[in-house]
């Protein structure tokens, strides 16, 4: 069964940063990306289906009985993104890693322990995951062995954090980020404007508490989640519809949305510049990127975006290039197990079906087979012979159940 496990996946060692915003699936609510997972796991007769985008790959994990060549990969994407360019398509198995079976698995247990982050030990990933199997569990996208692979997946990486040392000095795109924003100097009552309220944001929120930045605005679709962070920062909080209105200036802007597109658009940016001609530091790290081309290219920013911090992370990878070694050999351990899960899940399910089985063969036996005589039994010796039955009926069900235990020992 392992062998139908099948991933598709474009990360930052294959592209640019920014071209993963061509392999994302583009929705403005999850009711709209439900929707379109559903379509896509119907479309490609898919068993299971789990959607994982973050700022530096997305994934998506696929239950299927076939075999995947470029002719899958490119209809694919093609129906994720019906206007991927040509050149893409062409391309794309150059762009996307196709993997299959312990391929697969061996890939995902990278993933949970941030092995094959941007940033190697970043532990964001594993939430960020987590966060993807909910949803896709709550949406019934997911199922039995997504499950069963993705809590192996979540055990392995616990397994590398508390065995190495690759999540010392904890670094993340986003504390990154941060210090970018530290080397520009930008003074402790400086404003800073955060647009969105995911984890990314939340994670932001956190750092700039920590180097005391407490003059913060914070707008997202829901105004719930800002308030949270606001409140963090002892900052203000307004729904994202009200960013358009907003003139009370600011020095620095992090936005961090599940937009599918640009949002900060010329004309908003313009707006809420207030008359302001002073650089500003803007921070990206969604993807695709939340803020526009022309706003880059028309404004005085100091623009911080992912693909922009490839460097620090390389700076990141050497302290940590032992400990993957290390993180290497336990995960190993976690993957030549799943074999034997997945056989003992299958015993399992198989088993449930016993315990039915055997109690209608004991009913056909009094109620078909044997009324006759059974008919003529006095009523102690009817008693006698229904617990004598229905001991044995006890005893047949252990058997197998015994079996199975052991069967799915190593």
């Amino acid at each position: 069964m392992l062998s139908h496990l099948k991933i598709l996946t474009v990360t930052h060692k294959r592209t640019n940063l920014n071209e993963i915003g061509n392999f994302v699936i583009k929705s403005n609510n999850s009711d709209e990306l439900k929707a379109r997972l559903e379509k896509l796991k119907e479309q490609f007769e898919l068993d299971e289906l789990l959607y994982v985008s973050t700022c530096n790959r997305v994934m998506y994990m696929f239950i299927i009985d076939r075999e995947l060549d470029s002719t899958f990969t490119s209809h694919f994407f093609q129906s994720v993104n019906p206007d991927l360019p040509l050149s893409t398509i062409e391309n794309i198995d150059d762009i996307v890693f196709a993997l299959q079976g312990e391929e697969a698995m061996e890939h995902l247990l990278d993933v949970a322990a941030s092995i094959d982050s941007l940033v190697i030990g970043e532990r964001q990933i594993l939430g960020q995951m987590r966060e993807a199997y909910e949803q896709s569990r709550q949406w019934n996208l997911s199922g039995d062995l997504i499950r069963i692979i993705f809590q192996q997946a979540v055990q392995a990486a616990k397994s590398v954090y508390a065995n190495t040392r690759i999540g010392d000095k904890p670094v993340s795109i986003v504390s990154l980020a941060i210090q970018k924003l530290l080397n520009s100097n930008l003074p402790k009552e400086a404003k800073i404007l955060l647009v969105g309220a995911g984890q990314t944001n939340a994670l932001a929120a956190k750092f700039l508490a920590k180097h005391n930045y407490h003059n913060v605005v914070v707008f997202n679709r829901s105004l719930d989640k800002a308030q949270k962070i606001a409140k963090s920062l002892g900052g203000e909080a307004f729904t994202l519809e009200e960013l358009a209105s907003y003139r009370d200036g600011f020095d620095a802007m992090l936005v961090c949305t599940g937009a599918t597109e640009a949002i900060i658009q010329r004309d908003l940016y313009q707006k809420i510049l207030a008359g302001s001609k002073e650089e500003k530091v803007v921070i990206d790290l969604a993807i695709p990127n939340n803020v526009a081309d022309d706003v880059v290219q028309e404004f005085p920013i100091n623009y911080i975006e992912i693909e922009g911090l490839r460097q620090l992370a390389k700076e990141n990878l050497a302290f940590r290039e032992q400990e993957i070694v290390k993180a290497k050999r336990l995960l190993v351990q976690f993957q030549e197990e799943m074999p034997s899960l997945i056989q003992q899940r299958r015993l399992e399910l198989a088993m449930r079906q016993v315990p039915e089985a055997i109690k209608a063969v004991k009913n056909k036996a009094l109620n078909e087979v044997f009324q006759k005589e059974v008919e003529t039994l006095d009523d102690s010796t009817r008693e006698l012979l229904e617990k004598m039955l229905t001991y044995m009926e006890k005893k047949c069900i252990g058997i197998p159940m015994k079996a199975a235990r052991e069967l799915s020992l190593p």
